[in-house]
């Protein structure tokens, strides 16, 4: 099943930077135990890197050191060559009812994926949750810093706020030791603005008359993430609104170039990473 269809019918997806340990047995039965990332996590399973080489169908024992919560998995296979660094593998619970990322997904409703998303947490109990918000929410979290929901393990409307866990975009830059501290990715941009948990529909536009409605898959001060079929270039120049109101025509659009970009297995999109230009 490629990623798509596994998204769609199963849970949203969030582009999220977690460090794992990744434990299993090689071909010749000898116990391995890797350090690794998250690239992509959603509530059933997850595309991770690591430096060990795995095999579809194999088990193997992942423990999220943020959540220090662990599960079987089955590595469902590569989803990009390997390199020196490692390679990437779409993994599987085993479990149906395990969630060892200690983030609540909510059910897929909106066919196109366009609906906004924001992860936020409760301040509270702390319970951390990938949420549907409108596009007044967003304007409020972006002003006051906090949003009144109905929390489910407080059972009451908290105050929720946007989470501290750092979403990232690109694969490992090195490799993490056991119990190294989660922290955001690393990168000039990274050090300039933090990342939010943010999918916003947005509208992106080329300069060769093209254009489509999107999402984000994560945002900043200082531009954001987004899914697309379109062949971007990097250095390539957009015009962007985000977020996107389609029951309004007064938008303004921000120029910005394409800096980065990381292939979607199973289909023929790409995440694609923009920096706005002022």
């Amino acid at each position: 099943m490629n990623e798509r269809g596994f998204e769609k019918r199963r849970s949203d997806r969030l582009m999220i930077t977690l460090p794992l340990v990744v434990e299993g047995k090689d071909t010749k039965g000898q116990p391995f135990d890797n350090t690794g990332r998250t690239i992509t996590i959603n509530r059933h399973g997850a595309r991770i890197v690591t430096p060990r080489p795995l095999r579809a169908g194999q088990t193997i024992t992942v423990t999220n050191l943020a959540s220090h919560k662990k599960c079987q998995f089955r590595v469902v296979g590569p989803v990009s060559p390997a390199t020196d660094r490692g390679g990437e593998w779409g993994i599987e619970c085993l479990d149906p009812n395990e969630n060892i990322w200690g983030i609540q997904f909510p059910p897929v409703l909106d066919a196109e994926g366009t609906q906004s998303k924001a992860l936020l947490e409760c301040q509270q109990c702390g319970t951390t949750a990938l949420m549907r918000v409108t596009l007044v929410d967003v304007e409020v979290l972006e002003t006051s810093g906090i949003l009144t929901q109905r929390c489910t393990q407080c059972e009451r409307e908290t105050r929720w706020r946007l989470s501290e866990q750092q979403p990232g975009m690109a694969a490992i830059e090195k490799p993490m030791s056991k119990g190294e501290r989660l922290g955001p990715t690393r990168g000039a941009e990274n050090r300039r603005h933090r990342r939010s948990g943010l999918q916003l529909p947005v509208l992106i536009r080329d300069y060769f008359g093209g254009s489509e409605i999107t999402r984000t898959e994560n945002v900043s001060k200082g531009g954001f993430c987004f899914v697309s079929e379109k062949n971007h270039q990097a250095g390539e120049f957009l015009l962007v609104v985000c977020p996107y109101d389609p029951s309004t025509t007064d938008h303004i659009e921000i120029r910005a170039r394409v800096v980065r970009s990381l292939p979607v297995e199973g289909s023929v999109r790409r995440v694609y990473g923009v920096r706005y230009e002022r």
